[in-house]
């Protein structure tokens, strides 16, 4: 395994602690501002710090570039305000698993031949961690995170595609913000008469660790990964999501989910063994 592709997975992990741990902090900010508002809180936060940032100059880029830019921030916008929907109805390790969904399907549909076992294991996985032979999970929560998947395929598939046509930053500095103004649309008229300046503050650190930091880490990390592989790896973030919501909001879990992290994790572990892309961009 190449240096690219160890940076990759460690950027990977890094992103996915860091999003797990966001997740936990933005459920206690539920209540307050609904699901709704926390995802809005964090988007425009996030949009404008990186516009402050990266100050990406848009009329530089091509237009194939620049309408990537916009597909990736809506979705973006699309995942983060349907996954924090889902967490407002089920644990938070049944959702990452469900929204897992979507990037074991990229995982799927673009691995090279004989690297197909990951994604069994993962899928094995999923199922472990979500048990729906039980019918005891909120159908509404399902939804939302199943739709959150879709939203996180075309994600991955769109970050890749960016990083790939412009360099540094500046594609997240242009679908950050286009991801706020998609949660404005959606979601700002029901927000803005529960916010105060305590929120507002406090919402400032929470974009800082979700989205800002981990985004980025993604980003620069499907410079050095496949998709495939990235897809794949991804399926860490349901465990990860087990042991957050344990340690940080006291969700316990069952044998039966803890053995599907056994599973993920080997997925995992395979995916980076058998990702570095060929041609990797700096």
């Amino acid at each position: 395994m190449g240096g690219g592709a160890r940076t990759g997975a460690a950027m990977a992990v890094a992103s996915m602690l860091l999003v797990q741990l966001g997740l936990a902090v933005s459920v206690g900010f539920i209540d307050r501002l609904g699901a709704e508002g926390t995802a809005w809180l964090r988007l425009a936060w996030a949009g404008l710090i990186l516009a402050v940032l990266v100050r990406p100059r848009v009329w530089r880029f091509d237009r194939r570039a620049l309408l990537a830019c916009v597909a990736l921030g809506v979705a973006t916008g699309g995942v983060t305000l349907l996954f924090m929907a889902a967490i407002a109805r089920l644990p938070l390790g049944t959702a990452s698993a469900l929204e897992f969904l979507g990037p074991l399907g990229v995982a799927v549909v673009r691995g090279r031949r004989g690297t197909t076992l990951w994604p069994a294991l993962a899928a094995v996985g999923v199922l472990l961690l979500t048990q729906p032979w039980h019918g005891g999970a909120d159908p509404v929560g399902v939804l939302f995170a199943l739709a959150a998947a879709l939203c996180w395929a075309a994600y991955i598939l769109l970050t890749q595609r960016v990083g790939d046509e412009v360099t540094g930053l500046r594609g997240l500095g242009v679908s950050m913000p286009v991801a706020a103004l998609t949660a404005t649309l959606v979601a700002g008229p029901s927000v803005f008469p529960r916010l105060t300046w305590e929120l507002l503050l406090a919402g400032l650190g929470l974009a800082v660790l979700l989205p800002v930091v981990p985004f980025a880490l993604e980003f620069l990390a499907l410079r050095r990964l496949t998709t495939a592989a990235f897809g794949t790896l991804m399926s860490l973030e349901p465990a990860f999501a087990l042991i957050i919501g344990f340690l940080v909001l006291g969700q316990r879990p069952g044998w039966v989910p803890v053995a599907g992290i056994g599973f993920v994790v080997a997925a995992g572990i395979g995916a980076e063994r058998t990702g570095a892309r060929h041609q990797l961009t700096a």
